[in-house]
Protein backbone atom coordinates (compact mmCIF):
# COMPACT_ATOMS: atom_id res chain seq x y z
CA UNK A 1 0.00 0.00 0.00
CA UNK A 2 1.20 3.65 -0.84
CA UNK A 3 1.46 5.89 1.92
CA UNK A 4 -1.07 8.45 0.13
CA UNK A 5 -3.56 5.54 0.14
CA UNK A 6 -6.65 6.91 1.72
CA UNK A 7 -7.16 4.02 4.82
CA UNK A 8 -3.94 2.79 6.18
CA UNK A 9 -3.43 -0.54 8.42
CA UNK A 10 -0.06 -1.08 10.02
CA UNK A 11 1.30 -3.64 12.31
CA UNK A 12 4.66 -2.54 14.64
CA UNK A 13 6.55 -4.13 17.61
CA UNK A 14 7.10 -3.30 21.02
CA UNK A 15 10.75 -4.68 22.11
CA UNK A 16 11.62 -3.62 25.39
CA UNK A 17 15.41 -3.83 26.83
CA UNK A 18 16.14 -6.15 30.01
CA UNK A 19 15.18 -2.35 31.61
CA UNK A 20 11.79 -1.79 30.00
CA UNK A 21 13.34 0.72 27.29
CA UNK A 22 11.45 0.87 24.41
CA UNK A 23 13.56 0.20 21.09
CA UNK A 24 13.04 3.04 18.42
CA UNK A 25 13.69 3.65 15.07
CA UNK A 26 14.19 7.11 13.76
CA UNK A 27 13.18 7.43 10.03
CA UNK A 28 15.32 9.27 6.83
CA UNK A 29 11.57 9.89 5.14
CA UNK A 30 8.79 12.26 5.69
CA UNK A 31 9.40 14.11 9.17
CA UNK A 32 12.22 12.22 10.53
CA UNK A 33 10.65 11.18 13.43
CA UNK A 34 11.41 8.09 16.04
CA UNK A 35 9.11 5.67 15.91
CA UNK A 36 8.44 1.65 16.54
CA UNK A 37 9.75 -0.60 14.58
CA UNK A 38 6.78 -2.00 11.55
CA UNK A 39 4.84 -0.53 8.98
CA UNK A 40 1.89 -1.12 6.43
CA UNK A 41 0.63 -4.14 5.62
CA UNK A 42 0.66 -5.13 1.78
CA UNK A 43 -2.00 -6.54 0.14
CA UNK A 44 -2.73 -10.28 0.61
CA UNK A 45 -1.03 -9.87 4.00
CA UNK A 46 -2.28 -10.53 7.49
CA UNK A 47 -1.18 -8.31 10.66
CA UNK A 48 1.52 -10.75 12.01
CA UNK A 49 3.03 -10.99 8.00
CA UNK A 50 3.78 -7.47 7.85
CA UNK A 51 4.73 -7.31 11.63
CA UNK A 52 7.50 -10.17 10.81
CA UNK A 53 8.55 -9.04 7.05
CA UNK A 54 8.31 -5.44 7.69
CA UNK A 55 10.38 -6.12 11.20
CA UNK A 56 12.83 -8.11 9.07
CA UNK A 57 13.00 -5.31 6.63
CA UNK A 58 14.05 -2.46 8.88
CA UNK A 59 16.14 -4.33 11.29
CA UNK A 60 17.36 -7.67 9.82
CA UNK A 61 16.10 -9.49 12.85
CA UNK A 62 13.20 -12.28 13.02
CA UNK A 63 10.75 -12.06 15.69
CA UNK A 64 9.47 -14.05 18.45
CA UNK A 65 6.39 -14.27 20.94
CA UNK A 66 4.48 -11.70 18.90
CA UNK A 67 1.41 -10.82 21.16
CA UNK A 68 -1.23 -8.37 19.72
CA UNK A 69 -1.61 -5.70 22.91
CA UNK A 70 -3.70 -2.90 21.18
CA UNK A 71 -5.57 -1.15 18.55
CA UNK A 72 -5.44 2.36 18.02
CA UNK A 73 -7.06 4.44 15.12
CA UNK A 74 -5.37 7.83 14.42
CA UNK A 75 -7.61 10.25 13.12
CA UNK A 76 -4.45 12.38 11.45
CA UNK A 77 -4.02 9.74 9.17
CA UNK A 78 -6.90 8.08 8.69
CA UNK A 79 -5.02 4.72 9.81
CA UNK A 80 -5.69 1.69 12.51
CA UNK A 81 -2.07 0.85 13.73
CA UNK A 82 -1.63 -3.38 15.65
CA UNK A 83 0.50 -2.85 18.31
CA UNK A 84 2.38 -6.29 19.21
CA UNK A 85 4.84 -6.94 22.44
CA UNK A 86 7.54 -8.91 20.41
CA UNK A 87 10.67 -10.11 21.43
CA UNK A 88 14.07 -10.89 18.91
CA UNK A 89 14.34 -14.50 18.33
CA UNK A 90 17.82 -14.70 18.33
CA UNK A 91 19.14 -12.37 21.34
CA UNK A 92 22.81 -12.07 19.81
CA UNK A 93 21.16 -10.73 16.58
CA UNK A 94 22.31 -7.63 16.03
CA UNK A 95 20.28 -5.04 14.49
CA UNK A 96 21.06 -3.96 10.74
CA UNK A 97 19.12 -0.94 10.02
CA UNK A 98 18.06 -0.44 6.25
CA UNK A 99 17.77 2.82 3.83
CA UNK A 100 14.61 3.63 5.71
CA UNK A 101 16.40 4.55 9.10
CA UNK A 102 19.52 6.14 10.27
CA UNK A 103 19.40 5.18 13.93
CA UNK A 104 17.65 2.45 16.32
CA UNK A 105 17.82 3.63 20.10
CA UNK A 106 16.46 2.22 23.31
CA UNK A 107 14.25 4.80 24.65
CA UNK A 108 12.66 5.24 28.71
CA UNK A 109 8.79 5.83 28.18
CA UNK A 110 9.13 9.35 29.87
CA UNK A 111 10.91 10.18 26.70
CA UNK A 112 8.15 9.59 24.21
CA UNK A 113 5.19 11.64 22.97
CA UNK A 114 2.01 11.03 24.57
CA UNK A 115 0.49 8.57 21.72
CA UNK A 116 3.79 6.22 21.59
CA UNK A 117 3.68 6.46 25.64
CA UNK A 118 0.12 5.24 26.10
CA UNK A 119 0.41 2.51 23.15
CA UNK A 120 3.71 1.33 24.88
CA UNK A 121 2.28 1.86 27.96
CA UNK A 122 -0.89 -0.36 27.40
CA UNK A 123 1.52 -3.18 25.82
CA UNK A 124 3.10 -3.26 28.78
CA UNK A 125 0.22 -3.87 30.77
CA UNK A 126 -0.97 -6.24 28.66
CA UNK A 127 -3.24 -9.34 30.37
CA UNK A 128 -5.06 -10.49 28.02
CA UNK A 129 -7.01 -8.14 26.58
CA UNK A 130 -6.60 -5.90 23.48
CA UNK A 131 -6.97 -3.04 24.18
CA UNK A 132 -8.53 -0.24 21.49
CA UNK A 133 -8.44 3.29 21.57
CA UNK A 134 -8.98 6.83 19.39
CA UNK A 135 -6.35 9.45 18.91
Amino acid sequence: MAFDDTFRLSSHAVILSADSKVLMLKATYGTFSWGLPGGALEPGETIHDALHRECFEEMGVRLSEACLTGVYFHKTYNSQAFIFRCKIADEHSQIILSSEHSASRFFPLEELSDVQRTRIADCMAFSGNVVSRKF
